[in-house]
């Protein structure tokens, strides 16, 4: 069986177990993967992702790394806060209706940049210069809506992950039809900055 028959052959569920493990190889300082020139080769003409994971542009957070996947195992789409816009729900769209991934991972994870910046803007009411506060507005809803005295970040970091992956499913019908078809699992989790640990977030 070649790389395109066992990636397209793997179902939701070892998907996301393969992203686990990987995590877990990280995490104890055992990765496989590590210079990759024959797999790059191997990789030039064609894709096949088996996991689109969402996550957010902070440089501590690299999503193969902390997976421990080589090149052309994750379609990877960052954006700050990790949230979906018109242009992150099409490029989702497309690594699972072209390239046929099996699981979508929506990845937040510990003190994130953008979440504090909105609970900021809440707390004292100051802008963020130029475009970055588009970033702020977007997620302030977030934000107001698990305002609390404690932990008041991450528990917004958590309450993203999940308005995210609704947001997808609602909005998505390519999603949704692959979800329903049991070929697709969307969940997220968030990432832990001091221990490297990935933990899923329930619904």
């Amino acid at each position: 069986m070649d790389r395109e028959e066992r990636e397209r052959a793997m179902s939701p569920e070892t998907a996301l177990a393969e992203l686990a493990a990987g995590n877990r190889r990280f995490t104890e300082g055992h990765p496989t993967f590590g210079l990759q020139s024959a797999h790059r080769v191997e990789l030039a003409s064609a894709q096949y992702p088996f996991a689109v994971v969402l996550g957010c542009s902070d440089s501590r957070v690299p999503v193969e790394t902390l997976f421990d996947r080589p090149a052309g195992d994750l379609f990877v789409i960052r954006v700050a806060g990790n949230f979906i816009d018109d242009y992150g729900l099409a490029t989702l769209e497309y690594g699972v209706a072209v390239l046929g991934a099996r699981l979508v991972f929506v990845l937040g994870h510990s003190s994130c940049g953008a979440l504090t910046a909105a609970v900021e803007f809440l707390e004292r009411g100051e802008r963020a210069p130029g475009m970055i506060q588009h970033l702020v507005d977007r997620l302030t809803p977030v934000a107001r809506a698990t305002r609390r005295d404690e932990g008041w970040v991450e528990a917004a970091v958590d309450e993203n992950v999940r308005a995210t992956v609704a947001e997808i499913l609602d909005t998505s019908a390519i999603v949704a039809d692959a979800v329903t078809q049991k070929k697709l699992k969307v969940v997220g989790g968030t990432y832990d900055l001091a221990t490297g640990r990935v933990t899923t977030i329930e619904g």
